[in-house]
């Protein structure tokens, strides 16, 4: 597997003694820890683009069962300027703490937790994406999740980072889509941010 590094303004580090606090995985790292490949990622990400609707800094966290149908999400802006896998994993725990209970209690878990982030850039691996990594990784540790793909959404389209696998739609800049025209299994009712109910209407799959 093959990564391609990018530096940005937004990721760059100032000096040796921040770099050392910083909680960051490296591509390496991440395509080593046998993280569950998803079996229709085309289909996960245009659902979460459709519902959440995401712009560049947005982050949608979704959890999947073990039919890998949606069963709750969450999106958010990114604020804080620091890189660090702490703060982000810090804002994944809130949200999935919102919308899903945790699994903890389980001897193995059986849902998994996926995270789409939306950002400006090319596809190449940043910092910033190592730092998501972290965050997703130690987020679901402690909310009782399998960690599950991280998935980055550039103008280029979207991109699963450590597998390879990614399209041109639905990008950064794309109009999302029908929810009725994503292709997935049967009715579900599931929980998003607000803490809401809301159905998902699925149809058959193709």
């Amino acid at each position: 597997m093959t990564f391609g590094f990018a530096s940005s303004a937004a990721t760059s580090i100032t000096n040796a003694s921040s770099a050392s606090r910083l909680r960051v995985l490296e591509p390496a790292e991440w395509a080593a820890a046998g993280i569950p490949l998803l079996r229709n990622p085309r289909e996960v990400v245009s659902g979460l683009h459709a519902r959440h609707r995401p712009t560049p800094t947005t982050a949608v966290v979704a959890v999947l069962d073990p039919e890998e149908r949606l069963t709750a999400s969450a999106s958010f802006a990114r604020h804080s300027a620091p890189v660090d896998g702490w703060e982000f994993r810090n804002a994944l725990l809130a949200h999935l703490r919102r919308v899903i209970p945790h699994d903890l209690r389980r001897r193995a878990p059986v849902r998994t937790a996926v995270l789409l982030y939306c950002r400006d850039g090319d596809e190449r691996w940043t910092e910033e994406d190592g730092a998501w990594m972290w965050g997703l990784r130690d987020a679901c540790t402690l909310h009782g999740l399998r960690c599950g793909a991280y998935i980055t959404l550039t103008r280029g389209g979207w991109q699963v980072l450590g597998e390879g696998r990614g399209g041109r739609r639905p990008s950064s800049t794309s109009t999302p889509g029908d929810l009725a025209d994503v292709s997935v299994s049967e009715p579900l009712e599931l929980r998003t941010a607000s803490g809401a109910p809301e159905a998902l209407r699925r149809t058959a799959a193709r």
